[in-house]
């Protein structure tokens, strides 16, 4: 957190949907650091249940029956909803689990709330909604034109979000990440999907020995030292801009739509690098033809989240990122 610039409590209960989740856990921990009641709704289908420090309800959000309930009986004055299926490969090949899991979901969840009259909803969007970029770094202003089945469903639901504000006063912030990174700082929280698309915990996974290699995809982009290039933001900052979202909500802001990066790009071998540097391990590099889709460079730009909500990322160094990943990974594997 940008601890020069705090911003006060939202008052809670907050409903965290899909808070045993990778970025979800990171926010609930923060909110429970500043006092804040939550508690999570989560399926449980890619999260883990240790990673809840508070108290979890086991429902899907495409089940109005049992978000009634959950309204009715906890009573939040505000949703964070970070629930969504999320890999853009599989959303291809199976775009109606996206549309279902993602879209409909979503228009059930904001029923329950419209329902039982709760007016306030962080939503976990995306830099997908843009699209291949026209410029770069990506400001606020690019048009939004995703090309995965993903990315559309993100956008599907902004554009949802905006109606409901407009019909039924519902308040809102679309926060759009980059490449969410890192871990929490004792190393006790981190990422752990299943399978694992992110680079730096491959990577990582090569430095422990869990991994022969690391493909590179790519060589030839025009880049400085040819490989693709992005905005790794660390998920704690990505917590703090979460909770910074929901006071603005609260104190009366109507819609936020903001980028979430730090403004800098770092390429595939300065993170193989950087690994190399914090492990002090070989790390073995296979290279790999260009993947399709795969611009050369992807940044967020603009000030609007340092403007709106006063955020400016604590732990922007790639080398920090990094190694607060390798001392979670080295705590989940054992290693010394």
């Amino acid at each position: 957190m940008n601890a020069s610039n705090t911003p006060q409590n939202p008052a809670g209960p907050v409903l965290i949907a899909g808070g045993a989740g990778y970025i979800g856990s990171h926010t609930v921990r923060l909110f429970q650091q500043r006092g804040i009641e939550v508690f999570v709704v989560d399926n449980l289908s890619t999260g883990h249940r240790d990673a809840v420090g508070c108290e979890l309800v086991v429902a899907d959000l495409g089940d109005r029956k049992a978000l009634d309930a959950i309204f009715a009986k906890h009573r939040p004055r505000a949703v964070v909803h970070f629930a969504a299926k999320a890999y853009v490969g599989e959303s291809v090949t199976d775009p109606a689990k996206y549309y279902r899991e993602n879209v409909v979901a979503t228009f059930t969840l904001l029923e329950a709330m419209r329902a039982a009259e709760c007016r306030e909803i962080v939503f976990s969007s995306t830099c997908a909604t843009y699209g291949n970029p026209l410029r770069v770094p990506i400001d606020e202003d690019h048009p939004q034109n995703p090309i995965s089945p993903y990315g559309r469903t993100k956008l599907h639901i902004e554009h949802m979000l905006e109606d409901f504000s407009r019909a039924y006063g519902l308040r809102f912030a679309a926060l759009r990440y980059f490449n969410a990174a890192g871990a929490a700082r004792d190393g006790s929280l981190g990422e752990r999907h299943d399978p694992e698309t992110h680079i730096i915990p491959l990577v990582l996974d090569v430095a422990a020995g869990l991994r022969k290699e690391i493909a590179v995809f790519g060589e030839d982009y025009a880049t400085p030292d040819g490989t693709c290039i992005r905005d790794y933001i660390h998920v704690e900052d990505l917590a703090d801009a979460h909770l910074r979202a929901l006071v603005q909500l609260q104190s009366g802001v109507q819609q936020i739509k903001v980028n979430l990066g730090t403004g800098q790009g770092f390429s595939v071998k300065q993170v193989i690098d950087s690994a190399r540097r914090v492990t002090g391990r070989a790390i073995a590099v296979r290279m790999a033809p260009r993947r399709e889709g795969d611009p050369a460079q992807v940044m967020a730009g603009g000030t609007r989240a340092r403007d709106v909500l006063g955020w400016v990322p604590a732990r922007p160094a790639l080398d920090d990122i990094v190694g607060d990943a390798w001392r979670f990974h080295c705590r989940r594997h054992g290693i010394r």
